[in-house]
């Protein structure tokens, strides 16, 4: 037989296994915190650059720079080169409110008009600092393409008179790339080393509460076997007494009126005293089989004939004639015996109760490596889907032998008889 897996093993795999994913989970919102803070700093920084650049451009604006002065262009690119093109920041433009490009390090670009967004308006008015990423596909961005990916960050400044210009950096996106490195470099060691205490913390806990609970487990089914064990004692005590009480006695008392109908010349008292004979007889069939209902036998002392033989004995008395064929020689192994005959003790019962049969015919044989047991009788019948239907709406004597059978590894199957009646079939394979 294959071998089950221990469920506490199983529960605690599957303890480990979404411990795994909760700490993998973790990790991964870690990481997504990393780069956020990351992003959120090297945006912080490149404003604050931004900034302070923007202060010393200022001290130099005047407004010849509205009508491209040579000299006004001199003043702000000696600033720019000497202390505000250095890295990270790799392009400078200055805008007119309308769009126009007044100063840029790339000379191509003063003098052209591009329509200002929503966000360069609103810093024109209002002030401030806004920083993002570059969309390099815009046309006034042509010449920041061969620098790879950019962070735009733009702030207001004014000439001497107080026109309004926006001031606007482009500076390298890879700084994001290293704070997220140095971020990941400062926390990643202290993240790891929580989410390994964790993990170590966790799985004795998980190991400890485990052993608990199987040696809980444990402790009820050493009970449960303890109150199967004196209920079986108890009932195997009773049926031991009615054996070798009552039904000793009425054998013998059927074996003595049988012997005194022999010796009695007097048909008529003769006569009655075969017939009270049977009727003892017929008794003592009657204590074997509530016998067999309070402590089955013991099929492997016994033997599943002899247990069947006892099992339908009690039908008798019910009206219903019951014959018996098995199979001699056959050897199904303890478990499949067990098997047939508590489904046959099941199968009876429904013919007794439900059936109103008055003939039962109980086979068993071997067909290959199956053991092949038919319960049929002679009663009112039961169609094929009258037997699904009943089941399935929780009909109890049907209910419990296709559980007794299905528990068992068995096949049943449930079905008319050819003519009347019903046959019950059980296939189990020998063990």
């Amino acid at each position: 037989m294959k071998r089950r897996s221990d469920p506490m093993v199983r529960t605690l795999i599957a303890f480990v296994l979404l411990g795994v994913v909760a700490l993998a989970l973790v990790a991964s919102a870690g990481v997504i915190v990393i780069r956020r803070l990351a992003t959120d700093q090297s945006l912080a920084e490149a404003r604050q650059l931004t900034e302070v650049t923007s202060r010393m451009v200022e001290r130099r604006v005047n407004d010849g720079l509205l009508t491209g002065d040579a000299e006004s262009l001199l003043a702000v690119s000696t600033v720019v080169f000497d202390a505000v093109r250095i890295e990270p920041v790799v392009r400078v433009k200055i805008w007119t409110p309308d769009g126009l490009i007044v100063y840029s390090d790339a000379s191509e670009l003063i003098g052209s008009r591009y329509e200002l967004g929503e966000d360069d308006l609103a810093v024109l008015e209002a002030g401030g600092v806004v920083a993002e990423l570059s969309d390099l596909g815009r046309p006034e961005n042509r010449f920041e393409v061969e620098f790879g990916e950019l962070m735009e960050v733009y702030t207001r400044i004014e000439t001497p008179d107080g026109t309004p210009l926006l001031f606007e950096t482009y500076q390298r996106a890879s700084t994001i790339a290293e704070r997220r490195r140095e971020l990941a470099a400062t926390f990643a060691p202290v993240l790891i080393a929580t989410l390994a205490a964790f993990a170590l913390l966790v799985v004795p806990l998980a190991w400890a509460f485990v052993r608990r609970v199987r040696a809980a487990s444990r402790e009820r089914e050493r009970l449960m076997r303890r109150a199967i064990e004196s209920s079986d004692r108890e009932r195997r005590r009773i049926a031991g007494d009615l054996h070798d009480g009552p039904v000793q006695e009425l054998v013998g008392l059927s074996m003595r009126l049988a012997a005194a109908a022999e010796n009695v010349d007097d048909h008529t008292s003769s006569a009655t005293l075969r017939e009270t004979a049977s009727s003892v007889r017929g008794s003592v069939r009657t204590l074997r089989s509530a016998i067999v209902g309070i402590y089955p036998p013991n099929l492997r002392q016994a033997g599943l004939a002899a247990a069947l033989s006892d099992l339908i004995a009690r039908l008798d008395p019910q009206g219903i004639e019951a014959t018996l064929e098995v199979e001699p020689g056959a050897d199904f192994g303890s478990d499949t015996d067990e098997l047939l005959y508590r489904a046959a003790q099941e199968a009876l019962r429904n013919v007794e109760a439900h059936a109103g049969a008055a003939h039962v015919r109980l086979t068993v044989r071997q067909q290959g490596d199956r053991a092949v047991m038919e319960v049929t009788d002679d009663g009112r019948g039961i169609a094929a889907d009258d037997a699904e239907r009943a089941r399935a709406e929780g009909h109890m004597g049907l209910s419990i032998l296709s559980d007794i059978v299905r528990d068992g590894g068995g096949v049943l199957t449930v079905g008319p008889h050819d003519g009347a009646g019903t046959v019950v079939r059980v296939e189990a394979v020998i063990t």
